[in-house]
């Protein structure tokens, strides 16, 4: 039973009415079709409208584009759909989560680092400002994992750290920024990521606490941000054996599920132990944690069924959608069940005042105020945030601060940096570090990576390279990012051609914009920079600190030695 009156909805009679007559007027293709968010893939005005007009989905999600055109793209969906959709985006990182020229505020192990809750607060209020902008009303974020297992390659910096508590800390002041700001969130990824080591992207992975270590960790969280009105909760395709056992003592090993189609973690561990009475979203089900875990004829239906209530992204969505209606007609799902979970996208809609905004036509925000798009104040706070979270992990040669009357001639080794992966929204900065060491006085060489040096490879000496250079600097940007087995450093396989064999003869020093456990694979480099983002405010800060110009202010929100011996020396 649903109490509309209730957290995280707190409706009104004269919503819950809306709610009610809604529902009443829908055949069962619209009912449907609400259950429905899939990802935008044109621009076309004609295209969209056709559609909307077939599938009538519940909610739309666009990858980032120009403000000023994804804007376009969501009124043209809002004023084209007959109940007002649920524009979803990934405002993880700030407004570039929607739009490219919005602001990169930064990772949350980022805003982590800088051990102030105001900062998460404001990556909030800026994701959330800049997302309602484009036209956007509901978050897929904050990212409420715990990165426990250094190997995980897709938590890492997307979260806020391996501590329950401060995660538990900055996701709460994220939400309040985002709520301020006209945007519901959605907590994720329940059951919680980052104690496998593998990437749900790729498989169904597991978290493999024991019930007591759950409860106390992802569970305080959860249950602590249920409590304090998170809207939505997105649930991942991770298994939680240890639950589904307890609540489902009969279940085979073999029979557990991922959380998106386990009717256990989600009726008997999200509805009735944390009480979560809001809606709950499936992560991406082009995934294929998902679809190796059921054949998708049967686990488009048994994800709704299990008490998922929005079924997100498809393969092809008109297969999916007939997927939903055979599971109708042989028993998986039920009418009733179909009923509760569009009652409660509606209610998540009416809870964001969305049927009075399309009334008053104001579902998308007047052109005009995309001007917040990476405007002064959100620039400010984000170089405060870039100031305050770089890291000394470790300096033990005292090489720092550099100066060019001592480390004149550089060469510069830079990792990663590249735009290959699933959906960066990191900046490239090889080149940047290059202008700005430059611009400081330093001479920069840059290591090509492409166009090896055969002769310094398999002739070149220790002395050859002392002649050349004062220091050697390593910047590495290796990202996380969707469907990567690793973010491990991967030397160039030629010799390991530019890894550090001279670092006893030449300085070295190692900053990671991105993986802050790379000291895993470089123990024996002795000055090391944590940075966490590849935003161009990190880049500046960087800068600034290595010169000696600013200190560095940063905490470990994870352990950067990876529990590894050697890599504190």
């Amino acid at each position: 039973m649903i109490d509309l009156k209730v957290n995280p909805f707190y409706l009104k009679e004269e919503d819950i009415k809306w709610v009610e007559e809604t529902l009443e007027e829908m055949d069962l293709n619209e009912k449907i079709g609400q259950l429905f968010c899939p990802v935008g893939v044109t621009d076309n005005k004609e295209e969209l409208k056709g559609f909307l007009s077939k599938v009538k989905p519940g909610g739309m999600m666009y990858r980032p584009g120009k403000g000023e055109e994804i804007r376009r793209i969501h009124k043209v969906l809002q004023d084209n759909s007959k109940i007002p959709l649920l524009i979803s985006a990934n405002l993880e990182a700030g407004g570039n989560g929607i739009a490219v020229d919005g602001t990169y505020f930064g990772k949350q192990m980022q805003v982590a680092a800088t051990a102030d809750d105001n900062m998460a607060y404001k990556l909030g209020l800026v994701a959330g400002r800049e997302g309602r902008a484009a036209g956007c009303n509901w978050a897929f974020a904050p990212i409420v994992d715990i990165d426990m297992n250094f190997r995980n390659p897709i938590t890492n910096v997307r979260t806020y750290g391996s501590d329950s508590e401060r995660v538990l800390t900055m996701a709460r002041q994220c939400i309040k920024g985002m709520n301020e700001a006209g945007v519901a969130v959605s907590i994720k990824h329940f059951p919680g990521d980052g104690v496998d080591e593998r990437d749900q992207h790729l498989l169904s992975s597991v978290n493999s606490l024991s019930v007591e270590e759950w409860n106390k960790t992802y569970g305080m969280v959860y249950k602590e941000l249920i409590e304090a009105g998170a809207q939505t909760v997105m649930a991942g395709h991770i298994l939680l054996p240890s639950y589904s056992k307890k609540l489902n003592p009969n279940l085979k090993d073999e029979e557990i599920m991922p959380a998106t189609l386990s009717e256990e973690l989600l009726n008997g561990l999200l509805r009735k132990e944390l009480g979560f009475n809001g809606l709950i979203v499936t992560d991406a089900t082009p995934m294929i944690g998902f679809n190796v875990a059921e054949r998708r004829e049967i686990a488009v239906p048994k994800s709704i069924a299990c008490g998922c209530d929005m079924f997100l992204f498809n393969k092809n969505v008109e297969e999916d959608f007939n997927f939903m209606l055979k599971g109708i007609e042989n028993g998986i799902l039920t009418l009733e069940r179909v009923d509760e979970a569009v009652t409660r996208i509606l209610a998540t809609k009416a809870a964001l005042g969305l049927h009075k905004q399309k009334e008053e036509n104001a579902l998308i925000l007047d052109e005009k105020e995309l001007s917040v798009l990476k405007c002064e104040e959100h620039e400010i706070w984000a170089k405060e945030c870039a100031d305050k979270s770089v890291t000394l992990v470790k300096d033990t040669q005292n090489l720092l601060p550099i100066t060019p009357e001592k480390y004149k001639r550089i060469r510069l080794y830079v990792l990663g940096d590249s735009e290959d992966g699933g959906f960066k929204e990191g900046e490239k900065v090889s080149d940047k570090v290059k202008q700005k060491l430059e611009n400081e006085g330093f001479v920069v060489d840059i290591f090509d990576n492409k166009k090896l040096d055969f002769r310094e490879i398999f002739e070149g000496g220790i002395e050859e390279l002392k002649a050349k250079y004062d220091l050697a600097l390593y910047v590495a940007n290796i990202e996380t990012a969707s469907n990567q087995t690793t973010v491990r450093v991967d030397w160039i396989h030629l010799m390991a051609a530019n890894a550090p064999w001279f670092v006893k003869d030449i300085p070295t020093m190692f900053i990671s914009m991105a993986n802050p456990y790379h000291l895993l694979d470089v123990p024996m480099i002795k000055t090391f920079i944590n940075a966490y983002s590849s935003s161009e405010y990190i880049v500046e800060a960087v800068i600034e600190k290595i010169t000696g110009k600013s200190e560095f202010k940063g905490i470990n929100p994870v352990d950067p030695f990876c529990n590894t011996w050697g890599t504190r020396f």
